[in-house]
């Protein structure tokens, strides 16, 4: 390899010398100081630790900014993206309000493309379907804590009021699960009569009425157990029987039944 160098180096000299012309020589790499190979980045080999760390402990040994570095490598590939975990953790206030922050919130964070977005709502998805999986096994009745869990899954961290009933036939399992309306961030129009009907188009025999408060505190106002009662009088008598009337927050959930409000 040397002989050929030296050879090629040769040609070129002379054919410098007869054409009169200089040639230019691609310049020399310099050496690393004291032979040392350039340092790798600060968060070189992060990821494999933070997955290994994940595999073998659980996600409790994570952070909620940890948990959303995990999500974010899959659509981030070459870049720390600590940095945008805590800037979304700051922002929305912890991990399930970044997964379930609307998209068009989510887009005014810079450096967060569409890719990781998308993501986040796979996961909130599949939080949603392992909640409602646990909750649909049996009977829903005997599994109260299950509805709890999926109803703070479906809502509790939606920006605004959502109206929903589970609808149960005679063995108290679920029928259908629909969201009857979408309002404000303190308000949804409910119409005791229209949701009595849906229940009796359902072959329903009982519901359980569901809403969020987006303020985070789920304690029931007048008017939530004014429309909760209405509710009940109008159901009774045509044997659809209103189990409870459940308030889901960030703060945590409220039962008017627990309450004894119904």
């Amino acid at each position: 390899m040397r002989f050929a160098y030296c050879a090629l180096r040769s040609r070129i000299d002379c054919k410098s010398r007869h054409s009169g012309h200089a040639v230019r020589m691609p310049p020399k790499r310099a050496p690393k100081p004291n032979g040392l190979a350039e340092a790798p980045p600060h968060y070189h080999g992060h990821r494999e630790r933070l997955r290994s760390r994940f595999m073998e402990a659980g996600a409790q040994a994570l952070a909620d900014y940890e948990m959303l570095e995990l999500v974010l490598f899959r659509a981030v590939p070459r870049r720390d993206v600590k940095p945008l975990a805590k800037e979304l953790l700051a922002k929305f206030g912890s991990f399930a309000e970044v997964i379930s922050a609307p998209p068009k919130r989510l887009a005014e964070v810079d450096g967060l493309g569409e890719a990781a977005i998308t993501e986040f709502k796979v996961v909130q998805a599949a939080a949603q379907r392992l909640a409602k999986g646990k909750m649909t096994k049996g009977p829903v009745l005997s599994s109260w804590s299950s509805v709890i869990d999926y109803v703070r899954a479906a809502q509790a961290f939606a920006e605004k009021e959502q109206f929903r009933i589970l609808f149960l036939d005679k063995r108290n399992q679920l029928i259908a699960d629909e969201v009857q309306q979408e309002g404000t961030v303190d308000h949804t129009p409910v119409y005791p009569r229209e949701v009595v009907k849906r229940a009796l188009e359902l072959s329903a025999t009982a519901i359980i009425l569901v809403h969020n408060h987006p303020s985070g505190d789920p304690t029931p106002s007048q008017a939530d157990i004014e429309m909760t009662k209405a509710v009940a009088s109008v159901a009774k008598p045509l044997g659809v029987l209103l189990y409870d009337h459940i308030i889901v927050g960030k703060e945590g959930h409220a039962s008017l039944k627990g309450m004894r409000l119904i």
